[in-house]
C-alpha cells in the first residue's frame, strides 16, 4: 500500500468521540437517540430491580404477619387506613369490603364473597400496573434500537460513498472513516437493544411471579372468609 495513504489513514481520529464528531447530522442524531435510550433503559432496569426486591421483602413480611395467628380484624386495624405495601393494600381492599358488607344487625349482605373478590382483583390490578410500568419501554428499545442503528449505518455508508465520489479516490484514508462512522451507529443500536431485551424478559418474569403471589394470597384470603361464612 502507498506509504502516503497509510500516513493519511493514521492521521484520522478513529476514537469514538472523533467518529461521532465527524459523522453527519442524521447519524449524530441517531447516535444521541440510542445513547439516551440506553441510559434510560438502565435507569428503568435498576429502578425495577430495587422495586422488586423490596416487593419480595414486603410480601414475606406480610405473609408472616398474616399467618401468625393474629385475628384478621386486629391485623387490619394495625395496618391502618393507609397501607404502605402492596400486600397490605390487597388485604385492606378485601377487609374493607368485608366490613362494608355487614348490616347494622351484624348479618352479611348477600354476595359479599363475590364483592370481596372483585375488590381484591381491582387492588391487584393497580399493583400490577405499578410493577409492570416501564417494561413496555424496554421492549420497544429492544426491538427498535437495532433498526435505528441500521438506519444510521445505511445513512453513514451513503455519506461515505458520496465523499468517495467527490474525492475521486477509494483509498483507505477516504473509505475507512465513513465506514467506521456508519458501523458505530450499528454498535450503539446493539448496545441499547441487547440489555433491554434481556432484562425485559427477566423483569417480566419477576413481575408475573409477584403478581401471581398476590393472586394466590387473594384466593387464600377468600377461602378463609368463605369458611367463616359457612361456619356462621
Amino acid at each position: 500500500m502507498d506509504p502516503t495513504t497509510l500516513a493519511s489513514a493514521h492521521d484520522v481520529d478513529f476514537s469514538l468521540v472523533g467518529l461521532f464528531l465527524r459523522a453527519s447530522f442524521i447519524v449524530q442524531a441517531v447516535m444521541v437517540g440510542l445513547i439516551i435510550a440506553s441510559f434510560w433503559s438502565w435507569a428503568i432496569i435498576i429502578q425495577k430491580h430495587i422495586l422488586y426486591r423490596r416487593a419480595r421483602a414486603d410480601a414475606e413480611e406480610f405473609e408472616a404477619a398474616f399467618w401468625s395467628g393474629e385475628p384478621l380484624d386486629e391485623l387490619y386495624d394495625h395496618i391502618g387506613p393507609a397501607p404502605e405495601t402492596s400486600p397490605q393494600r390487597v388485604f385492606a381492599a378485601g377487609m374493607t369490603e368485608w366490613r362494608r358488607s355487614h348490616r347494622s344487625d351484624g348479618r352479611l349482605i348477600p354476595g359479599a364473597v363475590a364483592r370481596i373478590d372483585r375488590s381484591m382483583d381491582v387492588a391487584i390490578n393497580k399493583e400490577a400496573r405499578g410493577l409492570t410500568g416501564g417494561l413496555t419501554y424496554l421492549a420497544s428499545v429492544g426491538s427498535a434500537s437495532p433498526f435505528l442503528g441500521l438506519f444510521g449505518t445505511v445513512w453513514g455508508i451513503k455519506t461515505a460513498f458520496e465523499e468517495i465520489a467527490m474525492a475521486e479516490s477509494s483509498n483507505l484514508a477516504v473509505v475507512a472513516p465513513g465506514i467506521a462512522e456508519a458501523l458505530l451507529a450499528t454498535g450503539l443500536g446493539l448496545l441499547a437493544a441487547i440489555p433491554a431485551t434481556i432484562f425485559y424478559n427477566k423483569l417480566t418474569d419477576d413481575s408475573e411471579e409477584l403478581i401471581s403471589g398476590y393472586e394466590a394470597f387473594a384466593d387464600e384470603f377468600n377461602t378463609i372468609l368463605s369458611r367463616q361464612l359457612d361456619a356462621a
